[in-house]
């Protein structure tokens, strides 16, 4: 491998080969290029005033970086190098650390290496590590941190390695071919328990009933095992099948929950950290982690009608797969941007379409909605949504307070979504979404459970 040609590890990939002596010729730098154009002005001004000596001095300015070229062209190293970040995913405003290790995996020394990682500059400035000579078989290790305020994923990479000359007269770039991807998920606050959640006295059996965690014995019987209990014995199903049969023990039933999240553009102004559309997506990602904390099987639906984890409605499900969903919905979170839709037809329909027990779906499952600006329109497609839900909670952001003018017609479309059954509340400018929360579950139940149907 040529001069710095870098050699994949770990998380960093092969890199190119060092290109013929053109690229090399390509790598002078502006103190390179101008000892040449010296030493060639020189040696013509000499050949022509017949100076011998000045002809010398000319042949030597332009030889040097031609020398050094050549030099560093023919110079092989054999490095191989690694990234290592930690952790891969992060909230908004917390820092990762990335961790870089070159390997010089040739039998001679290295000389002077200037390291470098491509990073976008959301995350920091550029960062440049000098790396003294590497024995051969020797390592180096540097580290940085970045992070970002605003949610996204963004590439860290390809490496970079730059090899030098003493003389500072040519300078060569050989990228690493691989990068790591960072992610970084909305903001997330902890919420208290709440009657919504099945976790504070007085929230009423019925409304309990709606989201118990245990269902009923399956009655398909199974063979009997070595240890089943006796008591449990099926005896039509053993008479039937000449074997003893047993009924299966107890499927637990996780109660679910959706998240609706309205990313309409038109719904929200404004943009960065402080915005509307951002305290919305933050409270989403809120609600989806503490709901999963308290053992809700739980989706995540746009106004596009998109379900996460799975289409058609799917929720998540327990154990490693909870984790994994969980995973998912704050990565689609992380990317999530405003949609071209003018309507939550589409969003109404994916609740409708969901499995049973889901909001909207016939069942008992919990609705929570964050909507931006309501019109009529969309006002009477929200009271729709409320569907057959245990119990359905609205947090609406009117764009017009949140641009600091005077509110319109949002307190008579929040009045409509109490009509029929929402506990809805109105989201002011910068409000502690942990105190929204509490407010919706001290809300009264007959704003959530006894409200009218559309």
């Amino acid at each position: 491998m040529g001069a710095g040609a870098p050699r994949g590890a770990g998380g960093a990939g092969r890199g190119p080969g060092p290109g013929g002596l053109r690229a090399s010729l390509a790598g002078l730098t502006t103190r390179g290029r101008s000892f040449l154009a010296a030493g060639t002005a020189a040696a013509v001004c000499a050949y022509v005033l017949g100076q011998g000596e000045l002809l010398r001095v000319g042949l030597l300015l332009a030889a040097l970086p031609l020398v050094c070229v050549l030099a560093l062209h023919r110079t092989r190293h054999r490095v191989a190098g690694s990234r290592r970040l930690t952790p891969v995913r992060v909230p908004a405003g917390a820092e990762a650390r990335v961790q870089l290790r070159v390997d010089n995996v040739s039998r001679l020394p290295t000389g002077l290496l200037m390291l470098q990682d491509r990073v976008p500059y959301v995350l920091g400035p550029r960062p440049r590590f000098v790396l003294d000579r590497v024995e051969a078989g020797g390592r180096r290790e540097v580290s940085y941190r970045v992070r970002s305020d605003l949610r996204g994923r963004y590439p860290l990479g390809p490496l970079q390695l730059r090899l030098t000359d003493p003389f500072g007269l040519v300078e060569l770039t050989r990228s690493f071919s691989t990068y790591d991807l960072l992610t970084v998920v909305p903001r997330t606050e902890e919420l208290a328990p709440s009657r919504l959640t099945g976790e504070s006295s007085g929230y009423g059996d019925g409304s309990r009933r709606a989201l118990a965690l245990a269902g009923d014995d399956d009655v398909i019987p199974r063979g009997y095992r070595r240890g089943d209990d006796l008591r449990r014995v099926h005896w039509r199903s053993t008479a039937r099948y000449g074997e003893l049969m047993v009924r299966r023990e107890e499927q637990p039933q996780r109660s679910r929950a959706t998240v609706l999240l309205d990313t309409r553009a038109v719904a929200f102004e404004g943009a960065g950290p402080d915005s509307a559309f951002e305290w919305a997506v933050s409270a989403a990602a809120s609600t989806l982690v503490h709901l999963l904390e308290r053992g809700f099987a739980v989706r995540l639906v746009t106004d596009t009608g998109s379900s996460v984890p799975g289409e058609g409605g799917g929720f998540s499900s327990g154990g490693s797969e909870s984790a994994e969903a969980s995973g998912l919905m704050m990565d689609t979170l992380a990317v999530v941007g405003h949609s071209d839709g003018a309507g939550l037809s589409r969003a109404y329909d994916a609740l409708r379409s969901g499995d049973g027990g889901g909001a909207g779906s016939g069942g008992d499952g919990l609705l929570i909605a964050f909507f931006g600006d309501l019109d009529d329109v969309q006002t009477e497609m929200a009271a729709k949504m409320r569907g057959r839900s245990g119990a359905a909670v609205a947090f609406v952001l009117d764009p017009d307070r949140w641009a600091g003018r005077p509110g319109g017609q949002a307190e008579e479309r929040l009045h409509r979504l109490r009509e029929t059954g929402w506990a809805a509340l109105a989201v002011p400018p910068g409000a502690a979404f942990g105190d929204l929360w509490r407010q919706a579950g001290s809300a009264p139940l007959d704003a959530q459970t006894s409200g009218g149907r559309s």
